[in-house]
């Protein structure tokens, strides 16, 4: 996994994200073909958010995304945008495979799982934070 930062305008950042989208009632319906369709459709849709997809998985029934994203974004909206877009082309695309499945336009389950996924583990950025700033803060205790 790439830990390089990048920089847009005052910001710099590497910020990724593991995401889990679950089918419909949790239907079998991904097949392989429709896996790398949905590869495919999610880095399309990332591109235009100006995000990349890292790593792509699933089963017949879930898909895995890591994402890499930028501080500018509103998470809950690309979440969304990725489902109904893929959603939708999927649908277009295999209508005959989907349509014993569901008979309305559907295919996500409406809930979805986001996590944010970084090179250090929480113990050592919670450790790091935890030091900052302790010989200054040492100092003034001392002086009072």
């Amino acid at each position: 996994m790439q830990t390089t930062s990048k920089s847009l305008s005052h910001a710099v950042y590497n910020i990724k994200l593991h995401v889990v989208f679950v089918t419909k009632y949790r239907r079998k319906t991904l097949t392989p073909e429709l896996l790398d369709y949905l590869h495919t459709a999610f880095s399309e849709i990332l591109a235009a958010w100006r995000c990349t997809l890292v790593e792509f998985g699933g089963e017949a029934d879930h898909v895995h995304l890591l994402i890499d994203i930028h501080p500018a974004l509103d998470i809950s909206v690309l979440i969304n945008n990725l489902k109904t877009a893929s959603a939708r082309r999927s649908r277009n695309r295999f209508a005959e495979h989907l349509a014993p499945f569901y008979w309305k336009p559907m295919f996500w389950h409406r809930a979805y799982f986001v996590g944010s996924v970084g090179a250090a583990t929480l113990e050592t950025v919670r450790a790091y934070v935890e030091s900052q700033g302790t010989e200054e803060h040492a100092r003034k205790k001392d002086k009072a």
